[in-house]
This record gives structure tokens, sequence and C-alpha cells, in this order.
């Protein structure tokens, strides 16, 4: 896995990705996920929560571009550990420690 984002910058979400950044997402995502999950409780007809999910998705895409913008190194790194260990925290706590540090989650 060489980087977390296509030719024009955009992130991919691929699973290690979305694992690696799950922290960030928790914290900056959720009012938006709050909001979703709201709406599929109030209506079970799938049409209905359509724009909260994609308020969802333009989030979580925005904070992906912005986490590797700022600490691309980091992230590339442990995102990659991630794909490489299949998703496994326990065998990146080096890499998941130095991303972190560089883009903490909780601020």
């Amino acid at each position: 896995m060489a980087t977390t984002v296509d030719a024009v910058g955009e992130p991919i979400p691929t699973s290690a990705v979305l694992m690696a950044s799950s922290k960030h997402i928790s914290t900056k995502c959720r009012m938006e996920n709050m909001d979703f999950i709201n709406c599929k409780k109030k209506d079970a007809n799938p049409e209905k929560c359509l724009d909260k999910g994609q308020e969802v998705t333009r989030c979580v895409l925005s904070l992906l571009k912005g986490l590797h913008q700022n600490c691309t190194k980091e992230m590339d790194a442990y995102a990659g550990c991630m794909y490489y260990h299949t998703n496994e925290f326990d065998l990146c706590r080096k890499e998941q420690e130095a991303f972190e540090k560089a883009c903490p989650w909780n601020e």
C-alpha cells in the first residue's frame, strides 16, 4: 500500500485507512453519525436517510483528506501496517503511536 490518496489527492477509504482513522472519525464526525443513526431509528425506509448518510460520507472524506495533508508519512505508515496485518491493531501499535502523536484524535 503506497499511499492513502489517489492521483488527484482524494482519500481512498480502504478498510485499513478507515480502521487507522477510526478514533478521528468517531470524534470529528460524531454529530453526523448520530444524526444518521437517529434518522435510521425513526424510519426504516432507506431513502429517508440518504442525505444524512451523504453528510457522514462528506465528513469522513474531508477528515481523511485533512489527515493526509497534515501527517502524510505517519498516516501512510499506519494504514500500510494495518493493510499488511489485516487490520490487527495490536501489530501496529508503533505506527499508531506515531500517527496519533502527529495528528491527535482528541483535539
